[in-house]
């Protein structure tokens, strides 16, 4: 919540950015939104502004955000009533809910939210008629960042190269310390401890950006914390955009000073002529019930407990969906009681509340005095929860009406860019770094796969990215040997053995990006996996051991 204080008082800003919406962020604004119909903006945000917008009003700092969710004009109207005096203007069009039908794949039944991606120039044209602040619904989160760049330099729809430049600097930033040091896998070159400063992005006419952060806040801005942002929720190389296709495949990163990284070499060409859609559906209800198992016999105790539990609930067959799962954190001849426990963790989904509500949890305890040894659960029982699953789209453009009102409440439509209908936009990328056409040779050694390379994953959808990257050329130059399809595979283990993955190379940024499709199910809301958005995968990824070449271990 101090943020856009500490970053509007910790140095020069023009723009104050944020970013509030993930895909699951829709779904509970469309949960608050049926009960209250003047709901469904990000009430945080608002929270904030109370605390710093008189003063980015008397300092001319331009605010940006996409807290407006379902209801842009909702929050508009309420920053408005906080008295500043700021000009306040909204963007909107994104909400397909009234208008299903140009949808693709074909929208069955009715969601619960349905928002097309937008891009930047509404925000462009809000500030070019003098707005002080700017929200907007469901905009792609770089276009927080396009949208002020073009504003600013006075660019076209045709400037693609810089346009897909801002993007990528958009990329970086929009997670805010995930690019300065948080969530980095290698810890030991984050040396200040303090909870990382939130991102800077410098946007250069041309598009090119240098990544910072204000003197004297915590954390590291490197160019390994921004390869691993840059790396974070992407599949394809030509990452497409409402408002470019950018060809992550031409980034360059170079140091610039300490706490400062250079991105250039940015090369966009022409956007599809759809659009990105996020349908969230309400899937039903859902519980859980976690069981611990403790020391000797663990695979047969959880058999056992199964069973039983099923036999008391009256059979599988009684809900809609059943995931179990064996946890192993055990270990033989353990030297505490915790190290010697395993976890059986039991979901049940159904459409009927009931089903799966205390009439399940409930019947976990019956198991206590009846079941295995040293039966006991994590939790008490617990009630149902509902569900949301979430569905990838796309829509024409000329389906969507982009609209921007303006602090006058002049409303106007915001024209779209010029497209590309062919595959050859897709495909076009440049300024690819040469790269050692073998890898070491000589000895190797067993040593987890992390020793030499970082990663980040994410979700998008039901699907997991892993990007990986190493930090030399030779180190790169073994790792694309290294980590094919059918390896990648092998190392996540028993949940990918029968999913499709692709794989991408970027060299310039010495990566690899791993795209695991199906694996988090029909998405974070609905997921039963541990890790349902997939943020440990990579570390997962990193800690398995493999031969490593010796000539890549020296001095590590």
């Amino acid at each position: 919540m101090d943020a856009a204080r500490e970053m509007l008082d910790g140095g020069p800003v023009d723009v104050l950015c944020g970013d509030y919406l993930a895909e699951l962020t829709m779904l509970i604004l469309a949960k608050a939104q049926a009960k209250d119909p003047d709901a469904g903006y990000a009430r945080t945000f608002l929270t904030q502004m109370r605390a710093v917008l008189a003063d980015c009003v008397a300092r001319g700092v331009k605010v940006v955000s996409n807290a407006g969710g379902l209801n842009p004009a909702g929050l508009a109207a309420a920053i408005d009533e906080l008295g500043t005096g700021a000009k306040v203007a909204y963007v909107e069009g994104d909400d397909l809910r009234g208008s299903l039908e140009a949808i693709t794949p074909a929208v069955t039944g009715k969601p619960v939210s349905a928002n097309a991606y937008l891009g930047g120039w509404g925000i462009a044209e809000a500030l070019a008629a003098g707005a002080d602040v700017v929200v907007t619904g469901r905009v792609t989160d770089a276009s927080l960042v396009v949208g002020p760049a073009a504003w600013w330099h006075g660019w076209s729809r045709a400037d693609l190269d810089a346009l897909a430049g801002a993007v990528v600097a958009g990329h970086v930033i929009e997670c805010g310390p995930q690019a300065t040091g948080g969530n980095y896998s290698f810890l030991s070159e984050v040396t200040d401890r303090r909870y990382p400063g939130f991102p800077i992005a410098e946007v250069a006419a041309d598009g090119s950006s240098v990544i910072t952060k204000h003197p004297g806040t915590g954390g590291l801005v490197s160019v390994g914390t921004v390869t691993a942002q840059l790396l974070y929720e992407i599949a394809a190389p030509a990452y497409l955009g409402p408002d470019c296709t950018t060809h992550f495949d031409t980034i360059a990163l170079s140091d610039d000073g300490e706490h400062r990284v250079r991105i250039s070499g940015v090369r966009g060409s022409a956007p599809p002529p759809t659009l990105k859609v996020a349908l969230n559906d309400a899937g039903g209800y859902r519980n859980s019930m976690t069981l611990v198992l403790t020391g000797l016999d663990i695979e047969a105790k959880a058999a056992h407990a199964e069973s039983l539990l099923f036999e008391v609930l009256g059979g599988r067959d009684r809900f809609a969906d059943v995931d179990v799962r064996l946890l192993r954190f055990d270990h033989p001849d353990a030297p505490s009681n915790a190290e010697a426990t395993a976890h059986l963790r039991i979901t049940v989904k159904d459409p009927d509340p009931r089903v799966v509500g205390r009439s399940f949890s409930n019947a976990t305890m019956e198991l206590a005095l009846g079941g295995y040894a040293g039966f006991h659960t994590t939790t008490p029982p617990s009630a149902e929860s509902a569900f949301g699953v979430y569905r990838p789209a796309a829509v024409p453009r000329e389906a969507v009406t982009h609209t921007v009102v303006l602090p006058g409440g002049e409303r106007r439509v915001v024209a779209d860019p010029l497209v590309d209908t062919s595959e050859a936009s897709l495909l076009a990328s440049s300024g690819r770094k040469a790269t050692p056409s073998e890898p070491p040779s000589g000895p190797t050694t067993r040593a987890p796969l992390g020793t030499v390379v970082g990663a980040r994953s994410g979700d998008k959808g039901g699907d997991a990215n892993i990007g990986v990257w190493a930090r030399t050329d030779e180190a790169y130059a073994w790792l694309r040997g290294f980590l094919t399809v059918d390896r990648a595979r092998e190392l996540i283990g028993p949940e990918a053995a029968e999913l499709d993955i692709d794989l991408y190379e970027l060299p310039n940024l010495r990566a690899l990006n791993v795209v695991v499709h199906g694996i988090l199910g029909d998405g974070v809301a609905s997921s039963t996996r541990p890790d349902p958005q997939a943020k440990g995968l990579g570390e997962y990824l990193r800690s398995r051991v493999v031969d490593i070449p010796e000539a890549l271990l020296e001095g590590r």
